[in-house]
C-alpha cells in the first residue's frame, strides 16, 4: 500500500503521520495542457504559499490533535514571520480539538472562484474548508458530504472552476465546482469502488484536452494493483477507466517533454506491497498522448546513467529499510526552461554508516522527457544545507515544488517529520531555491515549529506540504 515506509515506520514509533502528496489538482504539478494549475495563493499576493501539516502537534493542550501552518511567501521566499496556525479552534471549522484527532491533511484550491485559494483539510467525519482572502487563510467552515478517506483538487469538466475528487471505502465520488460558501458543490457524480479501491489519486490533464483525468493507483490486502486511467471530459470524469497494466502509486501528472499532455511519474512498487519497504525504489514515467496514456514508458532509479548514488535495497524483516526512491514526488519548473522538473524524495538513503538519514534528487525534464542528465542530490551533509544527517530522519519524506517568491523558477520544500528539535520527532522543512541551473543552497533556509512558535513536543511537522 502507499506510504509503505512511513507505516512501518509509525508501527515502530507507535505515530500515524498523515500526509498527502499533492499532485497537478492542488498545484504540484506544471503540465503545459493542464488548465488546474493555480498558483496556491491564498491572500492573491501573487506569491505562492505553503500549507505544513503537524498532524500530531498538541492544541490547546490536547496532545495529537494537529495543525497546519500556513507559511505565505514573499519577493525573500517563506514568509516564516508572519505564519499562522490552523486547527479544529479556527473560526468556523467543525469539531473541537481531539486527543491524537490527525488534522492536518489537505489539498488547495479556489473553490468558490473568487480568486482567493482556499484549503481543504482532511478533518475526521467532516472535512473542512478554510477560505482564502485578502487577510489570507481566516475562517473555515464544513465540507458537505460524506466521509472521505482522500480528497484532491482538479478541474474535470474542463470549465475552469476547480473540482473535488474524493475516496470513501464504498466509492469514489467527483464534486463539481464552484461550491457555495456552506461548502455544497455545484453538483456530484459517483462510481461504485470494487474490492481492490483507490489508495492513491492523481490528478493531471493527461490527454491536453483542458480537462483533467484521473489515475488511481489500487491494492488490495498485500497484493498491488494496476494503476487505472480515467478521463476527463466536457461532462465531466469518466464512469470507466482504462489500467496502465503498471504497478504505480503516490504520483504527479507533469508534461515533462513539454509536448502538450501530461505524463505520469509515480512510484513504481512491486506486486507484493508489504516488500516495498525494503525496496531500493524507482519511479515510472509513462508518457501522455492525445488518447490517453502511450506506450512509451521509463524506468528511473539511482542505478539510472546521471542519478547521483546507488540503489540498495534492505534485508526483509532486517534493522533498517530500503532507500526508496520515490517515496515522494513533485512537479515543477525549477529551471525556467518549460519542461516540469521532478522532485524524488529518498527518505531511506543512507549516508556512510548512518542508516535512513535520507536524501532528495532533483530530475530535470526535457525534449526527450525525464532522465537522469543533470540530476542533482541533496542532503542534510551537503555543503550549506542546515542541520546534521542523523539515522531515522527520513530526509525527503515529504517533497513539494512551488514557487514562493515569484521568480518565475519553482523552489523546493521537502518536508522531515522524524525530524528531532528540542524533542523527538517535533519536525522541520528545508526551502531550497530554484535557480536557471537546478536546485541551489544559495539563500537556503529551514523552518520549524520551534522557530514558528507553534507546539512542538512530537509534532510530526512536515508530515504534508501542500503548495
Amino acid at each position: 500500500m502507499r506510504r509503505s515506509l512511513i507505516t512501518a515506520v509509525a508501527v515502530a514509533t507507535l505515530a500515524t503521520p498523515l500526509a498527502v502528496v499533492a499532485t497537478a489538482g492542488s498545484a504540484t504539478a506544471a503540465p503545459a495542457a493542464s488548465a488546474s494549475k493555480p498558483v496556491t495563493d491564498f491572500n492573491h499576493d501573487g506569491y505562492a504559499d505553503l500549507a505544513v501539516s503537524a498532524p500530531r502537534g498538541a492544541v490547546g493542550g490536547v496532545a495529537g490533535a494537529g495543525y497546519v501552518s500556513i507559511v505565505y511567501g514573499s519577493a525573500s521566499g517563506a514568509d516564516t514571520a508572519h505564519a499562522k496556525q490552523i486547527d479544529r479552534t479556527t473560526p468556523g471549522v467543525p469539531a473541537d480539538p481531539e486527543d491524537n484527532g490527525g488534522f492536518g491533511t489537505s489539498t488547495a484550491g479556489d473553490l468558490d472562484g473568487d480568486g482567493y485559494t482556499d484549503l481543504v483539510v482532511h478533518n475526521g467525519k467532516v472535512d473542512a474548508v478554510i477560505w482564502g482572502s485578502a487577510d489570507g487563510l481566516t475562517k473555515g467552515g464544513p465540507l458537505q458530504g460524506d466521509y472521505t478517506d482522500q480528497l484532491k483538487a482538479g478541474d474535470f469538466n474542463g470549465d475552469g472552476k476547480t473540482d473535488l475528487v474524493t475516496n470513501a471505502q464504498d466509492k469514489m465520488e467527483v464534486r463539481y465546482g464552484p461550491f457555495t460558501r456552506d461548502g455544497k458543490p455545484a453538483s456530484t457524480s459517483s462510481v461504485e469502488n470494487s474490492d481492490d479501491g483507490p489508495q492513491d489519486l492523481m490528478v493531471g490533464d493527461v490527454t491536453g484536452d483542458g480537462a483533467d483525468d484521473l489515475v488511481t493507483g489500487h491494492a488490495m490486502e498485500e497484493m498491488q494493483h494496476s494503476s487505472r486511467l480515467w478521463k476527463g471530459t466536457k461532462d465531466g470524469l469518466s464512469k470507466t477507466s482504462t489500467p496502465t497494466k503498471k504497478f504505480t502509486t503516490n504520483g504527479v501528472i507533469a508534461d515533462v517533454d513539454k509536448d502538450g499532455y501530461g505524463d505520469l511519474v509515480a512510484h513504481e512498487v512491486d506486486e507484493v506491497s508489504e516488500t516495498q519497504v525494503y525496496d531500493a525504489g524507482a519511479i515510472r514515467v509513462i508518457y501522455g498522448s492525445k488518447s490517453g496514456f502511450s506506450t512509451r514508458t521509463a524506468k528511473i532509479d539511482q542505478d539510472t546513467a546521471g542519478v547521483p548514488g546507488a540503489g540498495e535495497a534492505a534485508e526483509i524483516n532486517g534493522p533498517e529499510y530500503g532507500d526508496q526512491f520515490g517515496y515522494s514526488l513533485s512537479a515543477g519548473d525549477v529551471t525556467g526552461d518549460g519542461y516540469a522538473d521532478i522532485a524524488v524524495g529518498v527518505p531511506g538513503e543512507n549516508l556512510g554508516n548512518v542508516a535512513d538519514t535520507g536524501a532528495v534528487v532533483l530530475l530535470k525534464g526535457g525534449a526527450n522527457g525525464l532522465t537522469g542528465t543533470g540530476a542533482q542530490a541533496f542532503n542534510q551533509d551537503t555543503a550549506a544545507v542546515p542541520g546534521v544527517s542523523e539515522k531515522g530522519d527520513y530526509f525527503g519524506e515529504e517533497v513539494q515544488l512551488t514557487d514562493v517568491n515569484k521568480d518565475g523558477l519553482a523552489d523546493l520544500t521537502v518536508g522531515v517529520p522524524q525530524e528531532d528539535g528540542t524533542t523527538k520527532d517535533s519536525g522541520a522543512a528545508w526551502l531550497f531555491r530554484g535557480a536557471k541551473t537546478g536546485l541551489t543552497t544559495t539563500g537556503i533556509t529551514s523552518f520549524s515549529p520551534s522557530s514558528l512558535g507553534t507546539p512542538e513536543a512530537g509534532a510530526r511537522f512536515g508530515a504534508g506540504i501542500t503548495g
